[in-house]
């Protein structure tokens, strides 16, 4: 049972990994991401490191939001910057 659980954890970071590197839109590489997370907790896990990932679930979430959030403003910026005509920088 144990290792088809981690042959999944495994699965779910690499289709993580690779969906990081290869997707243009910044939205999808946030979706891989907690792809990615949600198998490194499952790995986790699986190694009985439970406060590791306790912390790791918590914090995940804070990091996404993060990201979203940074996200939306380099839109917003990135808008500004069309909308007065400042393409150089």
């Amino acid at each position: 049972m144990e290792f088809f659980v981690s042959v999944i954890a495994i699965a779910l970071m690499v289709i993580g990994a690779f969906g990081i590197i290869f997707l243009k839109k910044p939205l999808d590489k946030v979706i891989m991401f907690t792809i990615l997370d949600a198998g490194f907790i499952l790995a986790v896990v699986l190694f009985k490191y439970l406060d590791v990932a306790m912390f790791a679930a918590l914090v995940d979430p804070l990091s996404t939001l993060v990201f979203i959030f940074a996200i939306v403003k380099i839109n917003e910026i990135r808008k500004k910057k069309l909308e007065s005509g400042d393409l150089n920088d």
